[in-house]
């Protein structure tokens, strides 16, 4: 699209570019081909891009993968996009790409995303679709160059700070190329800069808590000029005792941390329940028969080995809109690494009831206890559906806000039930196997 089309287009649809908003068209194709081909599309892929403008990115793309979905907030533009690129399959969705529900984008198994993003609430934008737990498997985006600055900040640099620690804790963000004012319309008053995001390696970091992670940095910049002791809520001897074992001063400053040591500082502020338990092969759980009565006690590891029959406990939290919290099981689990499990799961103890062990897994994988009561809604035999298991299903409205930890638990997000059906109707493999047959169990009484 040239500067001359997109004029023509601006008076049929009778529209000003906002400068408040930073509403600038890209009007150099070779460029827009350029930055659509950062992305490296393919036919099975689903791509989403956000801004979509008048098309100038979309149409290096359409036509080239599995499902193409446009979000546009203005309605003109999405009725322009729906009227051209409707025919060859793209989607076009009228919203605010700041309150798109993203849940339902995990059913296409990585989602990959563009996005030419407003100045005005690029930031609220990405957190969107890249807070964890995230559908997207790579993004290339396009923002103010002051803004990608901060993507890319390292320690010790003024743009270092919040927005830095908290992409960069899961996504690997690369500079790819600055643009000046000269290929839009109109002319915006600072440079442009296209970044890529990739997934960083889940072995890249120490395990902690990505809550108390974000905390952590939180309260460390609240106050950026202060030495970081000052700006913790723990008491300041506490603060300093962490820092020198860090081997860091106490005098040091927030954005002198890099991110591995903001990640240790969390783990040492504020320690997950689980971070301290031993290595899970070690384990000792009780082996029982087919009428659920303890015969012997082993390994865990021998349990899953040798396929002998043992006890264990799902438990779902329910909030008040009644979704459900599911968890990304860690990839350091012996069993289902990387799947979706339920809010909490786990073997029963040798000696422990089922109740209680609901009760424990509660606290151990999401840091919560139950508001009320917790309550039994099915009780599944042991079956090769359920890895042997016999469980017991619980269902529960968690007390406090939902923490996890990397040992454990990757992330975790609340669902609709009836977006949850479906997913496993379209991917059951994205699933723990015991999860998928609890949570039919609990659907049908």
């Amino acid at each position: 699209m040239n500067l001359s089309e997109l004029q023509t287009l601006l008076n049929r649809f009778d529209l000003t570019p906002s400068r408040k908003l930073g509403q600038s068209f890209l009007v150099d194709d070779n460029i827009s081909q350029w930055i659509a081909s950062q992305l490296h599309v393919g036919p099975d892929d689903c791509v989403i891009e956000v801004g979509a403008g008048f098309g100038a990115l979309t149409e290096h793309i359409a036509g080239k993968c599995r499902r193409f979905i446009l979000v546009e907030k203005d309605g003109r533009l999405a009725e322009y996009l729906a009227e051209k690129y409707g025919p060859l399959g793209v989607e076009v969705v009228h919203a605010d790409a700041t309150e798109y529900d993203v849940r339902p984008l995990f059913r296409e198994g990585g989602v990959k995303f563009i996005g030419n993003l407003p100045y005005s609430c690029g930031n609220e934008i990405l957190r969107r679709f890249l807070d964890a737990p995230s559908p997207i498997s790579e993004a290339i985006i396009m923002v103010q160059k002051e803004v990608a600055s901060r993507f890319t900040a390292e320690p010790r640099s003024k743009d270092y700070g919040i927005l830095s620690l908290m992409l960069q804790e899961r996504w690997e963000a690369t500079h790819l190329k600055t643009i000046g004012p000269g290929p839009f319309h109109p002319r915006p008053a600072v440079d442009s800069s296209i970044v890529r995001f990739d997934r960083r390696a889940s072995d890249s970091l120490p395990l902690h808590s990505p809550e108390v992670f974000a905390s952590t940095v939180k309260q460390g910049f609240s106050q950026r000029r202060k030495q970081l002791p000052n700006n913790l809520t723990v008491e300041k001897e506490r603060a300093a005792e962490v820092l020198e074992s860090m081997g860091l001063k106490t005098s040091v400053r927030a954005e002198e941390l890099a991110l591995a040591e903001w990640v240790t500082l969390s783990n040492h502020l504020d320690p997950h329940p689980c971070s301290a338990l031993p290595p899970s092969a070690t384990e000792l759980l009780d082996v029982v028969n087919e009428k659920d009565e303890v015969i012997d006690q082993v390994t865990r590891r021998e349990v899953h080995e040798k396929k002998f029959l043992h006890r264990a406990v799902h438990v779902f939290l329910q909030n008040k809109q009644g979704e459900i919290y599911l968890q990304l099981r860690s990839l350091l689990k012996d069993t289902h690494g990387g799947k979706w499990d339920s809010s909490a799961s786990g073997h029963v103890d040798p000696g422990e009831s089922y109740l209680a062990c609901a009760k424990r897994e509660m606290w151990e994988e999401v840091w919560v206890q139950p508001k009320g009561d917790i309550v039994r809604v099915a009780r599944l035999d042991a079956s090769d559906a359920t890895d042997q298991e016999f469980i017991e299903v619980f269902l529960a409205e968690p007390k406090g806000k939902i923490r996890v930890h990397g040992k454990e638990v990757d992330s975790g997000c609340y669902f609709p039930v009836d977006q949850i059906e479906q997913w496993i109707e379209e991917r059951p493999q994205d699933f723990a196997t015991g999860f998928v047959t609890c949570f039919k169990a609990w659907r049908a009484n």
